[in-house]
């Protein structure tokens, strides 16, 4: 009796812990994306989840053959995983917890409908599929997993669509309500997901998460695990209804859809269940669930669909097509082979100027951080985006070189501005205008005035400043068309050629 008041007051203890960890890790996740921004980032490891994130790092690694800065510390989960299970899931994720928290508040059934949502499904295994594919186009050298990571989606829907929703109601979080291209469509996915719980508990989870499945397949190694002591079981599938996993805790432990959450141990009346080591009356476990055929046929399908990917229109392949990247991104292919699509970039910026793509560059350019001058300009003064990129597809720069303050350091330039003569006012109207050359803010401005006497229709011949842009001293920043007075299609515009990044996307070729 004594013996059993112990291990029971002990396993409250651990399941508090694992609570405990729940909540400081997602309220973890809230705060460093708040701070992710150019009022609080003061040297904060803002992109910490995101480094510590094995998916990202596996699969950054295959692509580029490099593991970037703080991605190693994927380590601190990759080791613990193959010796303790897959704990991630239900003490870490940021996305898992919340998924179980909605899961818990609003699917409040009978007991005997518990047991039958938490029943197995074939349905778990896509997201063994999902992560084939993703892991396959990886080392191809496509990197699409933020597409479906939890980690990078969590932070992209909730930098472009609930934070954004949130400052609309009550402000606070930005200093002006920001406009994110394609933020409906990011923020109904990411709804859908977690309504998805409303029908399958942890949907996304159980169903859909790659990282799962990467963590499931890790901790098939471990040694310590959830044990069922065959002996004491009554069968009464108690611990079924409260599972976390769904990996079914009262028969044969499908170990890894195991979350270890620790609510089966709990919540068993006859202590049948402990986490350890192997007894003699521990009954087995079932290994990962996967079809082979439907697995070689997710690789047959990812192999055919990258030369598709790469032989369609790409940011890659088509240089032209005007997307201007951050300043510090590394040349185009490179920079699709680390961009996780997370969002960090676009979370920090103080202009809301960086901004998803959508399809001007391909599938591979999916909600891929581009430059919209319509909507905001890169500061001269800021070099944010890159301290806060975690994959080093936009690499950190100083302010001394973003500007090239010392004379042998030369300017980082993400594009060149062109004048639109049929729509600039002085050039097209004999209006007098002097915008884009007062908020240029290169020394010496990049746009300069041409004096020009012009004999008007009425005979009388007047003077006009007519605007130039000296293509050698202009960095591409986008103030002169954010703020030209021709709103609906500025007089000048910026495109990428030029940019610093690239040796072949600009005007002249240099031997």
């Amino acid at each position: 009796m004594k013996a059993g008041m112990k291990r029971d007051k002990k396993l409250i203890t651990l399941l508090n812990v694992r609570r405990v960890y729940s909540v400081f890790f997602f309220s973890l996740f809230l705060i460093l994306l708040y701070i992710t921004d150019f009022r609080h980032l003061k040297g904060y490891e803002t992109p910490l989840l995101l480094e510590l994130d094995p998916l990202v790092a596996v699969a950054a690694f295959f692509t580029s053959f490099t593991v970037y800065k703080g991605l190693a510390l994927s380590l601190l989960i990759i080791i613990p995983t193959i010796f303790f299970g897959r704990f991630f899931c239900s003490w870490v994720c940021p996305f898992g917890i919340l998924n179980q928290w909605i899961s818990h508040l609003f699917n409040k059934r009978r007991a005997v409908d518990d047991y039958k949502t938490n029943a197995y499904r074939d349905l778990y295994r896509i997201k063994y599929y999902i992560l084939a594919a993703l892991v396959v186009l990886a080392i191809f050298g496509a990197l699409q997993v933020g597409l479906f990571d939890p980690i990078a989606l969590m932070t992209r829907s909730f930098t472009i669509g609930i934070y954004p929703a949130a400052n609309y109601i009550a402000g606070g979080i930005y200093i002006r309500q920001p406009l994110f291209i394609g933020g409906l469509l990011v923020s109904v996915i990411f709804l859908l997901i977690v309504a998805g719980n409303r029908f399958i508990t942890r949907f996304w989870c159980r169903v859909l998460c790659p990282l799962g499945a990467f963590m499931g397949v890790l901790s098939m190694a471990s040694v310590l695990r959830i044990r069922r002591n065959v002996d004491k079981c009554t069968d009464c599938q108690r611990c079924l209804r409260y599972c976390h996993g769904g990996c079914e805790p009262h028969g044969q432990l499908r170990y890894s859809e195991c979350h270890l959450c620790m609510t089966c141990v709990e919540q068993c009346p006859e202590g049948a269940l402990h986490y350890g080591l192997s007894e003699e009356a521990s009954s087995v476990h079932r290994p990962i669930d996967v079809n082979r055929r439907r697995l070689i046929e997710t690789v047959v399908g990812a192999v055919v669909l990258f030369p598709i990917m790469r032989s369609a229109v790409n940011g890659a392949n088509l240089p032209q097509s005007g997307l201007i990247r951050p300043p510090g991104s590394i040349e185009e292919g490179d920079f699709l082979r680390r961009c996780i699509k997370c969002g960090q970039c676009m979370r920090v910026c103080p202009t809301n100027v960086i901004q998803p793509a959508l399809m001007e560059g391909g599938l591979e350019g999916l909600w891929t951080p581009v430059l919209q001058n319509k909507i905001g300009y890169c500061e001269y003064n800021c070099v944010l985006c890159g301290h806060v990129c975690p994959t080093g597809a936009i690499m950190p720069l100083t302010v001394e070189k973003k500007i090239g303050k010392k004379p042998d350091i030369k300017p980082t330039k993400i594009g060149t501005a062109f004048y639109d003569h049929g729509r600039c006012l002085p050039w097209s109207m004999n209006v007098d205008c002097i915008v884009c050359e007062e908020v240029c803010p290169t020394s010496p401005k990049a746009i300069w005035f041409k004096e020009e006497e012009l004999r008007l229709r009425d005979g009388t011949v007047r003077k006009f400043k007519r605007p130039i842009v000296d293509t050698q001293l202009c960095v591409g920043c986008g103030i002169c068309e954010n703020k030209c007075p021709v709103h609906d299609k500025p007089a000048i515009r910026v495109t990428p050629i030029g940019e610093t990044r690239s040796k072949t996307n600009r005007m002249i070729l240099k031997g």
